[in-house]
C-alpha cells in the first residue's frame, strides 16, 4: 500500500487489507488531527479491500464526525463498493463517486 498525500486528500494505491491498516490509520488520524478541514480518501487506485480495512474506515468516519469533521471516500471502484455492501458497512461511509472540480 502506497499513500500519496495532497493536503487533506489521501490517495491510496494497491491492496488495502489487514497488512496496511496501521499505515492508513496513521495517515488518516494525522490528517484529521493536523487540519481544520475535512479529509478525503481517494480510493480510485485501491485494487482490493478487506473487511478489516473497511472497519478501520468506518471507525475513522465516526471519529471524524465526533470531532466535527467529515471523512469522505472518493472514487470507490466496483470491488470496493461490492465489499462495502457484502460487509453491511456501506451505510457507514459518505461516498463521493467523482472528484468535485474546484
Amino acid at each position: 500500500m502506497d499513500i500519496t498525500i495532497d493536503g487533506p486528500t489521501l490517495v491510496l494505491h494497491g491492496d488495502f487489507d489487514v497488512r496496511s491498516t496501521f499505515q492508513v490509520r496513521t495517515a488518516i488520524y494525522d490528517r484529521l488531527g493536523g487540519h481544520d478541514q475535512d479529509v478525503v480518501i481517494d480510493m480510485s487506485e485501491v485494487e482490493t479491500i478487506d473487511v478489516t480495512a473497511l472497519r478501520l474506515l468506518a471507525v475513522a468516519t465516526r471519529q471524524a464526525s465526533l470531532s466535527g469533521h467529515h471523512l469522505t471516500l472518493r472514487n470507490c471502484g466496483p470491488s470496493v463498493l461490492r465489499m462495502m455492501h457484502l460487509s453491511r458497512l456501506a451505510h457507514s461511509f459518505e461516498v463521493e463517486s467523482v472528484a468535485v472540480s474546484a
